[in-house]
């Protein structure tokens, strides 16, 4: 029985880009629900109980998220108030550091130093020394820290140290 090699139909070819596109738009969908950790923004991280840690950056040991991501605060907040809710696209750009229970420590930070405070909606916002705690939401690098000292919003967003002091 002799074959011969035909070249591939239309539909072939429609078929095969087809599927292209379905695992390339399975690929980007996965990436968008990947669980906390594997490579997930801090944005799209849900609200569970957190561990905040330090991690040594380019600035020095800085307080970040369990997930390695730096965390800030805002010269704007006062009293243990969370300011950017006040603001227009503060907290899109800064969302708060939330947790859904007390929030741990790891080593060299002080766990006496770490508090929440309440949000709208019954969500509650972790502080360290008294700071309330955000995540920059377009950071991609865990421990990347060049957006400390960044004014935005009508204040200045802050690393902070072990302390609970400016990193900048």
């Amino acid at each position: 029985m002799n074959r011969t090699h035909r070249p591939p139909t239309r539909i072939a070819r429609n078929l095969t880009a087809t599927a292209a596109a379905v695992l390339a738009a399975a690929a980007a969908l996965a990436s968008l629900v990947a669980p906390a950790g594997a490579g997930a923004t801090p944005a799209a991280h849900a609200a569970r109980a957190q561990k905040i840690q330090l991690r040594h950056t380019s600035l020095g040991n800085v307080i970040v998220d369990s997930s390695g991501f730096t965390l800030y605060h805002f010269s704007k907040d006062t009293g243990k108030q969370n300011m950017c809710l006040n603001t227009s696209e503060c907290s899109t750009t800064w969302p708060a550091l939330e947790t859904s229970g007390q929030p741990t420590v790891g080593p060299g930070l002080k766990a006496s130093l770490v508090s929440t405070i309440a949000l709208p909606g019954g969500k509650r916002q972790v502080t360290y020394a008294g700071h309330p705690l955000y995540r920059y939401a377009a950071a991609t690098e865990r421990g990347e820290a060049s957006y400390a000292g960044v004014k935005q919003f009508g204040g200045t967003w802050f690393a902070l140290s072990a302390s609970g002091g400016n990193v900048k």
